[in-house]
């Protein structure tokens, strides 16, 4: 497990201008952050080889491809980790989390249609271990994990 202590400031910069966008070339960060380019490459190496960065992807709106249905699954179970492997299987489940609380997992789920979702629902009811489930439809994305930054750095505007 880290600790936010082992970063520095300029560390600590360099994650939060990799959180809000990492489009733009090294020289371009750099002159961002006050410094020189190789400077920024060695520590985005380091902060990649700790696991701290762990790919660059696009952040996408599923709404906007179509996605509308979407929902959350609470998953009781008696065998949680054969479920866990069989969840993902399944293309619909976006994301997966090993909960404490009421149920034993609870997973994200992206659908195009009404049809697939109480399909996918369905499918995840008939895994072996699952004992129960709970769905929650979510109606609006208020804000997904795609617009987390971590706060590193003291802003005035955060409180």
């Amino acid at each position: 497990m880290g600790d936010l202590n082992e970063f520095d400031e300029l560390d600590r910069r360099i994650i939060e201008m990799m959180c809000r966008s990492s489009q733009g070339s090294y020289r371009q960060l750099a002159k961002q952050l006050g410094v020189h380019p190789t400077t920024l490459i060695q520590r985005v190496k380091a902060l990649e080889a700790k696991g701290v960065i762990g790919g660059y992807r696009a952040k996408i709106d599923y709404v906007a491809m179509g996605y509308d249905y979407m929902g959350v699954v609470h998953i009781f179970s008696d065998d949680i980790l054969t479920v866990e492997r069989e969840l993902l299987c399944i293309p619909e489940v976006v994301s997966v989390f090993d909960v404490t609380g009421d149920a034993d997992v609870i997973i994200w789920v992206c659908c195009l249609s009404r049809e697939d979702f109480s399909r996918t629902v369905k499918q995840i009811n008939a895994l072996k271990g699952v004992t129960k489930t709970n769905t929650s439809v979510i109606l609006n994305v208020v804000k997904s994990s795609n617009d987390f930054i971590p706060a590193l750095l003291d802003h005035p505007d955060r409180q």
